[in-house]
């Protein structure tokens, strides 16, 4: 598939990855100690949900746009409100015309000691995002492919922080070269946290990722642990759009399995497309 961002951007597979994210970054800011974010994959840090390409995909009206009028739980509302006041900060009070990419997401979550470090080769979006990012002490912008920077800014200097991996699948490699590149990174920095985006639309390819990912994870001396999620808003058709998206989280704070447990149901009714969506959480066995 070619994932081309500005065509997809808020909607429902950026929804559940942004969630995610942020519930990632929450966790790393409980301890003082700085942190570093490498986002290796970064695309352009903010979409604009009136231009063209948003237009015509119009993913976002059947994601974000249903997620901030949705009605949440008591105790769900406390675990999405820190992503969708990010979400609200760039945007006027009751309008949606802008979406933040993970950079921009990330860097609203950075404390003064943090660092974010991004990588971006495509000319548009890099020129973008350098425009997101410009005058930013605490944030740097890469010209280097993200495939070549993973194992190149690993282990940061920080010690602590997350790897986000989320590549635009635009090759027939792709889940080989994801499955690599992840092993690559990890092997010099197993106690990181790794977050990495994949579309559902062959299960023996996803399958496959998330054996070897977990592969990877179990080598490590202590051993990593490894989740996967995966949300579907309708049945796949042959030929027909994204409708399940997939993360493989390794070494995930030790509260996200029960936070995400309390989300994901209140997500499938909002989230799903002609019916409720449906999840699955669980431990990818290597």
């Amino acid at each position: 598939m070619n994932y081309r961002h500005a065509f997809h951007a808020g909607g429902f597979a950026d929804v559940i990855k942004h969630i995610v994210l942020v519930r990632m970054l929450i966790y790393l800011q409980e301890k003082h100690a700085p942190f570093r974010v490498i986002d290796s994959h970064a695309g352009a840090g903010r979409y604009d949900l009136t231009a063209e390409e948003a237009r015509r995909g119009g993913e976002w009206l059947t994601g974000i746009a249903r997620v901030m009028q949705a009605r949440f739980s008591e105790s769900a509302l406390p675990l999405v409100t820190p992503y969708l006041d990010i979400i609200r900060a760039f945007n006027a009070p009751g309008r949606l015309e802008a979406y933040p990419g993970s950079p921009l997401i990330a860097r609203a979550l950075l404390r003064p000691q943090d660092r974010l470090t991004v990588c971006e080769i495509e000319p548009n979006a890099r020129r973008q995002l350098i425009d997101a990012l410009r005058r930013d002490s605490q944030a740097r912008v890469v010209d280097l492919d993200g495939w070549t920077a993973l194992p190149a800014f690993v282990p940061p200097n920080e010690r602590r922080g997350l790897v986000l991996i989320d590549p635009a699948f635009e090759q027939k490699d792709e889940f080989e070269r994801l499955a690599g590149g992840f092993a690559e990174a990890y092997a010099k920095w197993p106690t990181g946290s790794y977050l990495i985006w994949y579309p559902v639309k062959s299960r023996r390819a996803t399958d496959t990722l998330a054996r070897l990912v977990a592969d990877a994870a179990a080598a490590s001396k202590p051993a990593g642990k490894c989740l996967r999620l995966e949300f579907s808003v309708a049945p796949q058709e042959p030929g027909g759009p994204l409708a399940s998206t997939g993360l493989l989280i390794v070494n995930p704070p030790w509260t996200l399995a029960g936070e995400l447990k309390t989300i994901l149901p209140e997500l499938e009714k909002p989230l799903g497309q002609g019916g409720a969506g449906r999840f699955r959480l669980e431990t990818p066995k290597p």
